[in-house]
């Protein structure tokens, strides 16, 4: 009589090894199985039926391999007992069937990280190998994955299959997208456990979290610096490379980072995609209309811990910082002159060329700065927006200013190194510097 049940239940279920430590099981009794498995049919052999009676065996013959997939038989080695393990054990006279939820069947043997597929496993087994098993065959770039492969290409091929309902943006990846997305709707999902700041990418509250831990995992082989992301090393590393990967079509104008390119492009094409809530000013970059922003609200977060001045911007005190410790970091590669500040090499590089991107709609005179062409726009408008606030003078620039109200506080903030002499103005101090070097104009 058992051995014709055993037979009975075999054609019904598919035997499985149950052995797999990655299986999540649970068990259920026989009769209650059977109504997981096959919800069209009423019963199930059990202990009380009658073995012998065909249509409980030709219907066992059909049952769903779908849904008996992750099912099992188990002899029955106890009653109404719940195992150490969690697994629901209720009364069976026979049998249990175990029921696999989870079903992750391949197991990395370094790890021990559990996968539902195997090609899954192959994949994850690249982390630790090392192995780029895709590479680009333009550039040569080696990828774990083909999906990211593809991906990749479409840096070469310029297609952005994914677009924004609202702007009509593009983006050649659908995560770029909905990050985009948050830019619109204002989400931040990710919030820092220590100050509570909140952030719309996982990877910017990764990079977050370091500036409390102070953590810098990456570091420059040739000057040692450190960063928090990799990403950041890899733009570094141009520095010393000289590399610009990046180009204009246009223009021809190159750039170390791809950001930049973006934002470059946008001078050609006039797109200015932020705006002042307030006042409707748009600007090219976001970092502008924060730091645009703050003029409004008057705060000035970065603070120099020398002196105490303030800034709005953290690249402002950084180039500031450099005032203190006399660093100059960037130089002409045909005089050897060096500048705290890469825009002012920039600016003086033109002094070189000779040229003048800069020019007045009204008079057509070109200018190497672009503040020269604001400060120059003034002539033909009269404006004067700077006041001096102790005896009303106005002024063009905001610079300008700055330089009279030291004749009020007699403020000389700029020193001669050789001899000490103090002045209140840096063109000055470059005329003062040539009695030592008996350089002429």
């Amino acid at each position: 009589f058992l051995i014709i049940m055993l037979i009975t239940f075999s054609c019904a279920l598919p035997l499985r090894s149950p052995t797999s430590r990655c299986l999540e099981r649970e068990e259920w009794s026989c009769s209650s199985a059977a109504l997981e498995l096959d919800t069209n049919r009423d019963q199930l052999l059990s202990y009380n039926s009658p073995v012998a009676e065909s249509p409980h065996q030709e219907g066992s013959k059909h049952v769903d391999s779908g849904s008996t997939r992750n099912a099992v038989l188990k002899p029955k080695k106890s009653h109404n007992r719940e195992s150490n393990t969690g697994r629901k054990s209720l009364n069976c006279d026979i049998f249990h069937v175990v029921i696999d939820k989870g079903d992750k069947l391949f197991s990395c043997e370094t790890c021990g990280k559990c996968f539902s597929n195997n090609s899954h496993l192959t994949v994850h087994m690249r982390t630790h190998t090392g192995e780029k098993a895709y590479f680009c065959e333009r550039c040569g770039k080696g990828f774990r994955q083909h999906g990211k492969l593809t991906i990749h290409m479409r840096t070469h091929t310029g297609e952005r299959p994914y677009s924004c309902e609202r702007c009509g943006k593009r983006f050649s990846e659908n995560s770029t997208l909905t990050v985009h997305m948050r830019t619109h709707t204002g989400e931040r999902p990710y919030s820092c456990e220590r100050c509570g700041k909140h952030f719309n990418r996982n990877s910017n509250l990764t990079v977050h979290m370091k500036t409390h831990t102070g953590e810098k995992a990456y570091f420059c082989e040739r000057c040692g610096k450190g960063f928090r992301e990799c990403g950041k090393l890899t733009i570094h590393m141009r520095t010393h490379t000289g590399e610009k990967p990046y180009f204009c079509e246009r223009c021809g104008k190159s750039f170390r980072e791809r950001g930049k390119l973006t934002i470059h492009m946008r001078t050609h094409t006039g797109e200015k995609p932020y705006f002042c809530e307030r006042c409707g000013k748009t600007f090219i970059q976001n970092k502008d209309l924060l730091s645009h922003i703050r003029t409004h609200t008057g705060e000035k977060p970065y603070s120099c811990k020398t002196c105490g001045k303030s800034f709005r911007q953290g690249s402002h005190l950084i180039s500031h910082m450099r005032t203190h410790t006399g660093e100059k970091p960037y130089s002409c590669e045909r005089c050897g002159k060096r500048f705290s500040q890469n825009s002012t090499l920039t600016v003086h590089m033109r002094t070189h060329t000779g040229e003048r991107p800069y020019s007045c709609e009204r008079c057509g005179k070109r200018f190497n700065r672009n503040s020269h062409l604001t400060a120059h726009m003034k002539t033909h408008t009269g404006e004067k927006a700077y006041f001096c606030e102790r005896r009303g003078k106005g002024f063009r620039e905001h610079g300008k200013l700055a330089i009279h109200m030291r004749t009020h506080t007699g403020e000389k903030p700029y020193s001669c190194e050789r001899c000490g002499k103090c002045f209140s103005e840096c063109s000055i101090l470059t005329g003062h510097m040539r009695t030592h070097t008996g350089e002429t104009l």
